[in-house]
């Protein structure tokens, strides 16, 4: 029996999925945040997941790299966004199919037959786990551990490093930030990073006021140096 990890926070969907997966002999195990996502497939090893890119916590693109890091398990993506630059992101992402909402059960379920149909592909050696400072951050896990133990990160704190941590090296705009983690009506809210960046520093920088890993550009944005 393939077990099924569905990704979406509509209850009715989640629950549609469940009742027409079951009677097909799949076991499905849901989530309806991007965390928790990451968590149970790290616990669980689904054969397939099904995610939806409109997520309360994580983008969807995010969560596709997060497990990409981790396993080459199939993911198809279910999303009511359906403007081409989505779905080719979704796929350079790691994804292997895009369905867009409203589809048909009996297509999605087509495409979820051919997914599983594939060969396991044989994965190399597992990425590193990033580092700052001297913690070590597990992405699937959503977990932070230091020389002093686990390290508690808040829900927001863990949006802004996760989008830092999924573009390594690379400048992520502080506007971008603000419009997934608060929402376009919070672009110009520059003084929340500012406090947020300040409080991962602490928690997480060996030397806050000289960081090495969460890197400021001032009047741009922040990236995470690894």
């Amino acid at each position: 029996m393939s077990e099924i990890l569905v990704v979406d926070d509509e209850p009715a969907l989640l629950r549609t999925l469940r009742i027409n997966l079951g009677a097909r002999q799949y076991a499905v195990r849901t989530a309806a945040t991007g965390g928790e996502a990451l968590a149970r497939a790290a616990r669980t090893s689904p054969d397939a997941v099904l995610l939806d890119l409109g997520l309360p916590d994580l983008d969807g693109m995010d969560v596709i790299r997060g497990l990409r890091s981790r396993s080459a398990v199939p993911i198809i993506v279910l999303s009511g966004r359906a403007d081409a630059a989505d779905r080719i992101g979704a796929l350079d992402a790691g994804a292997d199919d895009y369905l867009t909402k409203p589809f048909l059960m009996d297509e999605l379920l087509a495409r979820l037959r051919a997914v599983l149909r594939r060969p396991p592909v044989t994965a190399g050696p597992a990425a590193p786990a990033p580092v700052i400072g001297d913690h070590t951050v597990d992405l699937a896990a959503t977990t932070v551990t230091g020389p002093d133990g686990p390290v508690r990160l808040t829900p927001t704190e863990w949006r802004i490093l996760s989008l830092l941590l999924a573009h390594p090296g690379r400048l992520v705009p502080g506007r971008r930030i603000l419009r997934e983690v608060w929402g376009p009506a919070h672009e110009e809210r520059g003084n929340y990073l500012r406090v947020y960046l300040a409080g991962l520093r602490r928690k997480l920088e060996r030397d806050p006021a000289r960081p090495r890993h969460l890197i400021t550009e001032p009047g741009i944005g922040y990236r995470y140096e690894p």
